[in-house]
């Protein structure tokens, strides 16, 4: 397989800018595997295709405030920083991060951020570049903050929310990039097929009898990276440190059991579902992932999968290719552009049958 194989022609005012609102009101393509259809429909009518016994998996992640802006202390040079991913290092606080100007950044550099009035010598936040990753980015350590604050807080308030680089629009409201079920914080990027739920339409499901329950993956570096070599074999997933509770492995395992069907809401759902050992029952586990998606790839667990419009050329393309069927997935993005669908995280959503 090429890289080149999952490309289409996007024209760029349907990206999305901003929001809509409320979040249900998106449209909703409906794309059937057995049969090859589409359906036209919206997001609130999702549970026209949903049964009593289906069990949602979504990702509880919340995106934290990961974009901070600092400068080089010793020349005052502006340096942006976008943190991905916390790094387990005993007594240390380490995260990979994108940094930019990337290679005026090396290691050794300190960066600070935060200083308040003319006092130059007590910034509220330093970071010390320890090294260089493999795919490109840094890994930093932040240094014990004067104030004592624990660093969740200080990023609150210096951070700001790290939108994807192709939305130019301001965000008004930050909570409008968290899923309404987002509770523990550390995604440098939303699930963006759960942006679509509200309390509502998650109210009204329950009493169909769908039930909802979550798991954890912390988005990082491989929404950020694109694919860069043509053959697919080639690429290297980014590994993520994944998250699956006793509650959820139970509540799979029932729905199972009377013949529900799993529907993975997004591609974050998605891998950590197939990344699960495979064993019957399904067992908790935590632990990280590196598994790449793609066509001929066979799924153990999902049955049917919400998501977004994804970006050509990514490996998201890859594993709605390998779910859907690649002749299909090109027929139902050509239909969306068609139709005028809005794409990629704002933009509306695709349930896969």
């Amino acid at each position: 397989m090429q890289t080149s194989d999952f490309d289409y022609d996007l024209p760029p005012e349907l990206i999305a800018q901003t929001p809509i609102e409320p979040r249900d009101a998106s449209r909703l393509l409906v794309v059937n595997r057995a049969t090859g259809s589409l359906e036209h429909r919206h997001f609130y009518e999702i549970g026209d295709y949903l049964r009593p016994g289906d069990l949602l998996v979504a990702n509880r992640s919340r995106v934290i405030p990961a974009r901070l802006i600092g400068r080089k202390p010793e020349t005052g040079g502006a340096v942006e920083v976008l943190l991905l991913a916390r790094r387990p290092e005993p007594g240390a606080e380490c995260w990979e991060a994108l940094v930019r100007p990337g290679r005026r950044i090396r290691e050794g550099q300190e960066i600070v951020f935060g200083e308040t009035g003319a006092d130059a010598s007590a910034p509220l936040l330093t970071a010390r570049v320890l090294a260089r990753t493999e795919a490109g980015g840094r890994l930093i350590q932040f240094l014990p903050a004067a104030s004592g604050e624990p660093l969740e807080v200080t990023l609150s308030r210096l951070g700001t929310m790290p939108l994807p680089p192709y939305i130019h629009t301001p965000l008004a409201n930050p909570e409008r990039y968290q899923t309404v079920y987002a509770r523990e914080p550390g995604s440098a990027a939303a699930p963006t097929a759960g942006l679509h739920f509200t309390p509502e339409l998650l109210a009204r499901l329950g009493e169909q009898g769908v039930e909802t329950a979550f798991v954890l993956l912390h988005v990082g570096l491989d929404t950020f990276r694109p694919v860069e070599v043509e053959d697919v074999s080639e690429h290297k997933m980014h590994s993520e440190a994944i998250e699956l509770d006793e509650a959820t492995a139970a509540q799979i395992n029932a729905a199972r059991k009377r013949g529900g069907r799993i529907v993975a809401v997004g591609t974050t759902s998605v891998r950590v579902l197939e990344s699960l050992p495979e064993t019957d029952p399904v067992h908790p586990f935590q632990g990280r992932t590196s598994l790449f998606i793609t066509p001929g790839t066979r799924f153990k667990l999902v049955d049917a999968m919400i998501t977004n419009f994804h970006l050509p050329r990514s490996s998201l393309m890859m594993l709605v290719s390998a779910f859907a069927g690649y002749d299909l997935i090109r027929r139902a993005y050509a239909e969306a552009v068609a139709q005028r669908y809005r794409f990629f995280s704002f933009g509306d959503a695709m349930l896969i049958l």
